[in-house]
């Protein structure tokens, strides 16, 4: 999934129409894949890795104004996703 892609599935799921804050979500997912590299995970092309970066993205959004802890199920998404690359790697 692209960028652009990966921006308008972001939108959907903050449910926004405008392209106001386009620059800043942008940024968000730039950050939000930053973010996912640094735990140790690699991120590829596909549906899933984008949907992760989508989902943590919103996260991110959304708690500058509710300030709440990350939910459960994308820690547990995260976690399963550098588990699995870890014992891919270690089998290979």
């Amino acid at each position: 999934m692209t960028d652009a892609e990966m921006l308008t599935m972001l939108k959907i799921d903050l449910q926004i129409s405008s392209t106001a804050l386009d620059t800043m979500l942008s940024a968000l997912i730039t950050q939000t894949q930053a973010a996912i590299a640094r735990e140790g995970i690699t991120l590829t092309n596909s549906v899933e890795d984008s949907m992760l970066v989508v989902q943590y993205a919103a996260y991110v959004y959304r708690q500058r104004r509710d300030n709440t802890g990350m939910p459960r199920f994308l820690r547990w998404m995260l976690n399963n996703r550098l588990i699995s690359e870890k014992g891919a790697a270690s089998d290979g």
